[in-house]
């Protein structure tokens, strides 16, 4: 029996939740698979995209994995600070950008539909 699609992202947000480090589509139907062996791909990416679509996960296109959103987005940019050594991510507020970002995207006649800015690193920890 098919699960329905609300069903399918609360299982992809807790699998989300559940581990600290940003994950792969394909790492989280592995983990996923440990219950149901019979999932396929496209059914945890529909979720995904949905989720995002959503504001609740951001796909981070710099390491093709996803996080569960851990702040409130209305009006702001979820900046995602990355580590390169340990893949951890910071999120952080980015309210203040947005006006910068619009103004930046007016100038070439651009419309965002949607804003997420990414910064690739070494955090703290890892740092030797």
């Amino acid at each position: 029996m098919r699960k329905k699609s609300g069903v399918r992202q609360s299982e992809v947000m807790s699998v989300l939740h559940g581990n600290p480090k940003p994950m792969t589509a394909y790492e989280i139907l592995d983990r996923m698979k440990l219950d149901e062996h019979d999932l396929a791909a496209p059914t945890v990416y529909r979720a995904l995209s949905a989720l995002t679509d959503q504001g609740r996960a951001h796909k981070l296109e710099s390491i093709k994995a996803f996080v569960p959103c851990r702040c409130n987005h209305k009006a702001a940019i979820p900046v995602l600070a990355i580590c390169g050594e340990c893949r951890t991510v910071e999120e952080h507020d980015g309210s203040g950008l947005l006006p910068k970002l619009s103004a930046i995207s007016a100038l070439s006649s651009f419309r965002a539909t949607r804003h997420i800015v990414e910064i690739y690193g070494i955090c703290q920890s890892c740092v030797h």
